[in-house]
């Protein structure tokens, strides 16, 4: 078993607690590390964060947040939960080999052969040295872009496109450095910036490409383009406004194409109000539709029904979740990176 752990694969009981390190306490980290102290097969073991004003403080009896990564390397453990902001392969190499495995809601590592070489090398052979495995996951990319297109199909014999469509309402968030300064909704309409839809493509390229080797689906080339949409009308939204005429709305499109035809889709739609020039994105509620074309045509629309104002409160499980639910089956794996398409079906376990 990698790392030496006990636990179970699939959910099933442990023999004993997994030990696990919480990397980072941002959004994500935190409540990912809530739902390890809730668990009823894991031990939170330590904590790292980033900066020297979140150590010092006892987040579970025993546990003190602390910077040290030194410490925490050498603090007996299963798995860490990987949720920093970037990534850092120096770190990551010196966590596998001290026999500890990884769970990461960093990108990296969805699709081996899409790896920079010399990173993929260096982390397989931290993974040899200390009888570990990673996995990289979350809910998008990760559940909505592997584990629910596998199950779907599952029903089909050929495929002729599979369209995921992510849309997120951004009316009720009230972040206008993020929205206004990062994303530009209210900003004058230009030419898209193409390095953030070539970022987006990093991780959901990859994502996807994982899902075609494991169908035995030959992608030729991955494209990534975006564009803005105007607003056709003056809105106020929670950070501020969104004058008309000015940009109230984005897509950005990942594909993949075979023999000149588009097999694998991800298209994001973000938006600060509906109420745009291209009507045919036909914006929705937050949420997720993903379709399947082909001999057995499927349609699965997931949308949170929790009121705009908890939102916020609501949408760091659907990434931290899936993450912790992950750490018994990773522990049980083989060494090396591992895929959604290796993995058994992640199963949650409940407390009594």
């Amino acid at each position: 078993m990698a790392g030496g752990s006990l636990g179970g694969m699939n959910g099933a009981p442990n023999l004993r607690s997994l030990r696990v390190i919480q990397w980072a306490t941002g959004n994500i980290g935190a409540r990912a590390m809530a739902a390890v102290i809730d668990h009823p097969d894991l031990e939170l073991a330590g904590v790292w964060v980033s900066t020297p004003a979140k150590a010092g403080y006892e987040l579970a009896p025993g546990i003190v947040a602390t910077t040290d990564a030194a410490a925490l390397i050498a603090t007996p453990a299963d798995c860490v939960l990987y949720m920093r902001q970037g990534t850092d392969i120096d770190e990551l190499c010196a966590l596998l080999q001290s026999g500890k495995n990884v769970v990461t809601t960093r990108g990296d590592f969805h699709h081996p052969p899409m790896m920079p070489a010399d990173a993929r090398a260096r982390i397989e052979a931290a993974c040899a040295a200390g009888g570990t495995s990673i996995y990289s996951t979350g809910s998008s990319p990760g559940f909505v872009t592997e584990a629910l297109p596998i199950a779907l199909l599952s029903l089909s014999r050929r495929l002729d496109c599979l369209t995921v469509d992510e849309f997120a309402d951004l009316a009720s968030r009230n972040s206008p450095q993020l929205l206004f300064d990062i994303m530009r909704f209210g900003q004058p309409m230009g030419p898209f910036d193409q390095g953030q839809a070539n970022h987006l493509k990093g991780d959901f390229a990859s994502s996807l490409a994982q899902l075609a080797a494991a169908s035995g689906i030959v992608i030729d080339e991955w494209e990534a383009q975006g564009e803005y949409s105007p607003a056709t009308r003056t809105v106020a939204i929670a950070a501020g406004t969104i004058e008309q005429g000015t940009v109230g709305a984005m897509r950005i499109r990942i594909v993949g194409r075979s023999g000149g035809h588009e097999r694998l889709r991800f298209r994001a739609h973000w938006y600060a109000t509906r109420e745009i020039a291209h009507t045919d994105w036909a914006l929705r509620e937050s949420g997720w539709r993903v379709d399947v074309a082909g001999d057995t045509p499927v349609r699965a629309e997931i949308t949170f029904p929790v009121p705009p104002e908890d939102y916020a409160a609501f949408s760091p499980g659907l990434t931290a979740h899936r993450a912790v639910n992950a750490v018994a089956a990773v522990c049980a794996a083989a060494p090396g990176i591992r895929t959604t398409a290796d993995l058994p079906q992640v199963i949650a376990r409940f407390a009594a």
